[in-house]
């Protein structure tokens, strides 16, 4: 039987900061039970990285942290999401503010179909900025953000589905960073990016960690140790194991974690 994390409440005092953690979560596709029994608590302003077999519920945890699966037909969840200390679930929260405060990159880079420029000011026009001095600032430093301003200055009226893959996926990440949020949730951000690429997209995450919570789901072992602080191993719908990425990769408490990071399977 897997072991279920004990994580401690709100409002005890030697409770870890936690700008997210789960109680009890479960969620079903139907009659499957993709999520079991889930505690996990994600520390602020660090790289947590999610690990797995394929069909393991990486993705399903991640997509719970902003309300995603919540668009599939018969998804059914049970238990508590809380961010802040504040039940993401709860009746009346508002999805388009959650949204803005947790944010997501998704696994192939999805840039919009209009300009560069456009495509960072999207989220603020949508949320209601306007003046357009400000808008130019939004742009700038969200570029900034992501390394793009001093390759992209002199383009921003161009196409964004003219730049290369790494800066399609780079530039999504600067329109996260356009609405303010407070958390980066990454879907296998670099699985369709090379090796070079790859390298200047984790880059990027270690330099915005001290801004943003991270959160990365990826099967690549090599990466979530390269990048991340803190580890959770899942298997079949239940989180086995979560700690310090170092232990988790060098000492783990479970044997099906050993087995996975030592590549006896998976």
């Amino acid at each position: 039987m897997t072991r279920s994390l004990q994580i401690p409440t709100a409002d005890d005092s030697r409770a870890p900061a936690a700008k997210i953690y789960s109680r009890s979560l479960n969620l079903w596709y139907g009659s499957f039970q993709a999520l079991r029994d889930i505690n996990i608590s994600i520390a602020p302003c660090r790289i947590t990285a999610i690990i797995g077999p394929s069909g393991c519920g990486k993705s399903t945890l991640l997509r719970c942290f902003n309300r995603l699966n919540e668009r599939i037909t018969g998804v059914r969840i049970t238990g508590e999401i809380l961010l802040d200390g504040q039940d993401i679930y709860r009746p009346g929260n508002d999805l388009t503010l959650l949204r803005k405060r947790v944010g997501m990159v998704f696994q192939r880079p999805n840039p919009f179909p209009l300009s560069i420029h456009d495509n960072v000011t999207y989220g603020p026009r949508a949320h209601g900025i306007r003046d357009a001095a400000r808008l130019e600032q939004v742009v700038e430093s969200s570029l900034h953000a992501t390394w793009l301003w001093n390759e992209l200055k002199d383009k921003l009226h161009t196409p964004a589905l003219d730049l290369s893959p790494e800066q399609q996926q780079r530039l999504c990440i600067s329109r996260l960073v356009a609405v303010e949020p407070e958390v980066l949730l990454m879907d296998e951000p670099c699985s369709a990016l090379d090796p070079i690429a790859t390298e200047h997209v984790e880059d990027l995450m270690r330099s915005l960690k001290d801004r943003y919570t991270i959160i990365i789901v990826t099967h690549n072992m090599q990466q979530a140790a390269r990048v991340s602080q803190d580890t959770g191993f899942m298997l079949l719908g239940d989180l086995v194991e979560f700690g310090p990425t170092p232990r988790i990769f060098t000492n783990p408490s479970d044997k099906r974690t050993e087995d996975y990071v030592t590549g006896r399977y998976g």
